[in-house]
Order: structure tokens, then C-alpha cells, then sequence
């Protein structure tokens, strides 16, 4: 058996579910199994990227023993964009 995280961060808070799974477990098949897609309906496995300790990987991913599968969010705004507009409000600080 594997011990394993799964991790699913919302705006204000964050879910952390530890349990055990057989080895040989996709991080596909231990997000279903842990029981978080029922907690969340927003999660949409098709669409959202998943990644061991910050490392994107693909949902056939083979786990081994204490990783932790994070479910990624969507974002809301690009964080390029965001930073071109927040740099077009500010005022411009003079070059030296």
C-alpha cells in the first residue's frame, strides 16, 4: 500500500484528504477514489491539470509512496495581463 495526498486549493481555504491506495494507482484514479469530486462538483477532470509536489504530470501518472497530487484551478485572468494592466494604472516611476 501507498501512502498518498491529494490537495485541492480554493481562494480561501485549502483540502488536504491523506489515505492509502494499491500500488500500481494512476492520480487519476487516486483523485476519484478519495472522495474530493464529490466534496467539489466544480472539478472537472478533463479539464483540470493535476501535478505531484508542484511537477505537472499527466493523470496516467503512476504514484508512488507519499506523493501528493495537487488538482489544479482554472485561472480566472492571465497573470501577464493582470500585470500589464495593474503597470498602465500605476503611476511611472522615473529611470535613473
Amino acid at each position: 500500500m501507498l501512502r498518498v495526498e491529494i490537495v485541492y486549493a480554493l481562494r480561501d481555504r485549502q483540502v488536504l484528504l491523506a489515505f492509502e491506495v494499491e500500488g500500481g494507482t494512476t492520480a487519476r484514479q487516486a483523485v476519484e477514489r478519495s472522495g474530493i469530486l464529490q466534496r467539489f462538483a466544480e472539478i472537472d477532470l478533463a479539464r483540470a491539470g493535476m501535478g505531484i509536489f508542484g511537477r505537472v504530470v499527466s493523470p496516467d501518472t503512476p504514484l508512488q509512496d507519499g506523493d501528493r497530487v495537487e488538482i489544479y484551478r482554472s485561472l480566472i485572468a492571465d497573470p501577464k495581463d493582470a500585470r500589464r494592466t495593474r503597470a498602465g494604472r500605476s503611476p511611472r516611476r522615473s529611470r535613473r
